[in-house]
């Protein structure tokens, strides 16, 4: 056996060995994230005497509807969880118009005044008005107890807007460059050229947008006085209070399950939604996130 044939053997095994061991550690991380889920879920399907007997449940002996029988009780859920779809959607679809043609701006290097516009939107990442400046311009702008206090104050998110600018300035100039040529003008070459090819870009930053107006809570509080008009978020923390034996508005039933199933199934209420929309954006979810971010 010579000493390359020795050599090339002990890498091969050295190769496999990592492999191996990569993947039970992989496993293993897996586990620990996805076992905690498991427990919510089947916690929130157990009965009233598991949950109190039971510390940890990855399978309910005894299935129980209960925790979410309570929570579809609630009148307003219904109207808030449609609240909550047309925020996000709507949310989403503003976020990303404005989103894109900002970027796409800022991602050309003839812009006038480009270097100033990109300081400001980092800047606005490490500092920010604060709450009490904000609710002023809001009221200001007559938008409380409005739909679109929870959309126009988080329309543009900076760290996503770097992302999409990355994006851009990653494509070559010569696909603008020959798109003029043949008589396209600015918009149709952003709209002709440029989107189709930021499809993986926009699919990554519009599941972070969507995830960002599902979860909407405290601009909620804070612009939102009327109960009516209240998100999924902040109504299903109304029923946590409700079931933990506190008064809370917009809820009214007349038998609590155990204050942690209901926490339990709020949880999955909560987060379901967002996991159903995710495996539609996935194939071009690291793809997106890693294209906007290899060149700054």
């Amino acid at each position: 056996m010579t000493p390359s044939t020795a050599l090339r053997r002990k890498e091969s095994f050295g190769s496999r060995l990592f492999t191996v061991v990569n993947s039970l550690l992989l496993i293993l991380i897996a586990l620990i994230c996805l076992l905690p889920f498991v427990n919510v879920i089947a916690s929130s399907f157990a009965s009233t005497q598991e949950v109190v007997a039971k510390k940890f449940i990855l399978f309910p002996t005894t299935f129980s509807l209960d925790a979410y029988k309570y929570i579809l009780s609630t009148p307003t859920i219904f109207k808030g969880l449609g609240v909550s779809i047309g925020i996000t959607v709507v949310g989403t679809i503003v976020s990303m118009i404005l989103t894109a043609l900002m970027a796409y701006g800022l991602s050309r290097r003839y812009l006038y005044g480009r270097g100033f516009v990109n300081f400001i939107v980092v800047f606005s990442m490490l500092f920010s008005g604060g709450m009490i400046p904000t609710f002023l311009v809001v009221k200001s702008l007559g938008l409380i107890d409005s739909y679109w206090s929870l959309i126009l104050p988080v329309a543009i998110n900076a760290f996503n807007l770097i992302i999409m600018r990355n994006f851009f300035q990653a494509l070559p100039d010569a696909l603008e460059e020959s798109a003029k040529i043949d008589g396209c003008n600015d918009f149709g070459v952003f709209f002709k050229i440029m989107l189709p090819l930021a499809l993986p870009s926009i699919a990554t930053i519009s599941l972070f947008y969507a995830v960002a107006y599902w979860n909407t809570y405290m601009n909620a509080i804070l612009y939102m006085t009327d109960s009516t008009k209240w998100p999924i978020q902040v109504l299903l923390r109304q029923i946590v209070i409700v079931s933990s034996g506190m008064q809370a508005e917009g809820t009214s039933v007349d038998v609590v399950p155990p204050a942690q199933t209901i926490k339990m199934a709020v949880i999955v209420i909560a987060t379901v939604p967002m996991l159903i929309a995710y495996p539609f954006v996935q194939k071009h979810f690291v793809k997106g996130a890693l294209l906007g971010s290899v060149k700054g």
